[in-house]
């Protein structure tokens, strides 16, 4: 690529925004899913008793469905950053495209 053009990009606001957003939202999402697998790992090692523990009179634990949580957090907090990428940085990308060409 031309160095003129990438610091055309580079220089632009409105790429300064998108690199900004972007990154403070990966952070955000990163930190939340580290929270919920490391939460649920030390879950496991220091009060294995609670993840035993049956749910009413059922044969089910704890452990189930705090399992199943922590797989169905990952796909939704995987969901909302693929739609949050899809418009609002996708249309950012498209409008520094248009300025910068």
């Amino acid at each position: 690529m031309d160095d003129t053009f990438i610091k055309r990009v580079e220089g632009n606001p409105k790429y300064q925004r998108l690199v900004k957003i972007r990154t403070a939202y990966g952070w955000v999402l990163t930190a939340l899913v580290l929270i919920v697998y490391y939460g649920y790992t030390l879950l496991i090692a220091f009060d294995k008793e609670l993840l035993a523990t049956r749910i009413g009179d059922s044969v089910m634990t704890w452990g189930i469905p705090m399992g199943l949580f922590v797989i169905v957090f990952t796909i939704v907090i995987t969901g909302i950053y693929v739609r949050r990428a899809n418009h609002e940085f996708d249309e950012l990308t498209e409008q520094i495209k248009k300025e910068v060409m």
